[in-house]
């Protein structure tokens, strides 16, 4: 009979990539999570861990064992769901987290509705960056998230999660009021390729959507400044000090003298909705997809 506490164990070695890693986020020791390891590898009998370099990794046994996991992971989920089924409003409570334009945008005003219409259910809301979120689903920490795609996250074939679009977030050029482009109502991004440019810093995850779409139009940005928050990079621009790439999705303040301009092309991010594979029928979390699916239409338009 295979414990599974200790598979979890070694779910967790798979997804944060080292023993310490994984064992910091279960709240062991190393030791014990790799004991934990050693006596699943010999309930089994066979070897789970292999080394490589100065750590380990997975022998193919494991990946095998793996895919069993995720597997039962996932009827574990649908025979929960049965059982529950009479109780079929959203009650409880329900975690969700998103990066920060999506809280702003679509899980805060998500909440608002949830409470109107299911009363017997609380929404807990956590702004996360879009690995954390991952991380968090992982242990169970939270039930829905929303994140964009990035280079980093699990592909979309990884069965422990299950990830569908929510929306194509389009980048508008933003330029300064006055700026020769702001009364056209789209621009190609080659007329911009010689200006100055605001870009997010390198490790931002929104970073390879603006050098990509610039690429596409046929050059590389001079980037000349860098920033963390699109309100820092929408002072820069009204500042004249260059043009930058923003999300439709953020809501730029009002006062700051910045023009808008939609792109030929509608160069995009893609933003997906993501539960643990077999939560995505649970009411609560069913009632919460919907509200922001129609939430989602209307704030890109």
């Amino acid at each position: 009979m295979i414990d599974l506490r200790r598979l979890h164990v070694l779910r967790a070695v798979a997804h944060y990539g080292t023993v310490t890693a994984a064992a910091r986020a279960l709240h062991f020791t190393p030791s014990a999570a790799s004991q934990q390891i050693r006596q699943l590898a010999g309930d089994l009998g066979v070897d789970l861990l292999e080394p490589q370099g100065r750590g380990v990794r997975l022998t193919a046994a494991a990946e095998s064992l793996l895919a069993h996991a995720d597997a039962i992971a996932e009827r574990w989920e649908a025979a929960e769901l049965d059982l529950r089924a009479e109780y079929s409003a959203p009650a409880g409570q329900l975690r969700v987290s998103g990066f920060t334009t999506a809280v702003s945008v679509l899980l805060a005003p998500m909440a608002v509705r949830m409470r109107e219409r299911h009363p017997q259910l609380t929404v807990r809301i956590r702004e996360t960056a879009v690995p954390e979120s991952f991380d968090l689903l992982f242990e169970g920490e939270v039930d829905l998230a929303v994140v964009d795609v990035t280079p980093h996250n699990p592909p979309l074939s990884d069965a422990r999660f299950d990830q569908q679009p929510l929306l194509d977030d389009p980048y508008d050029l933003v330029v300064p009021d006055d700026h020769p482009l702001a009364g056209l109502e789209r621009v190609d991004l080659a007329e911009v390729a010689h200006e100055d440019w605001i870009a997010p810093v390198p490790q931002s995850p929104c970073r390879p959507h603006v050098m990509s779409a610039c690429g596409a139009a046929g050059f590389t940005p001079d980037v000349i400044h860098h920033a963390l928050d699109w309100n820092v990079t929408a002072h820069l621009v009204a500042s004249r000090l260059g043009v930058a790439l923003i999300p439709r999705l953020f809501q730029l303040t009002p006062q700051v003298p910045i023009t808008r301009v939609r792109c030929v092309g509608d160069p995009h991010r893609k933003v997906l909705t993501c539960v643990r594979r077999g939560r995505r029928e649970r009411p609560a979390v069913a009632a919460a997809l919907e509200e922001l699916r129609g939430l989602a239409s209307m704030a890109v338009a």
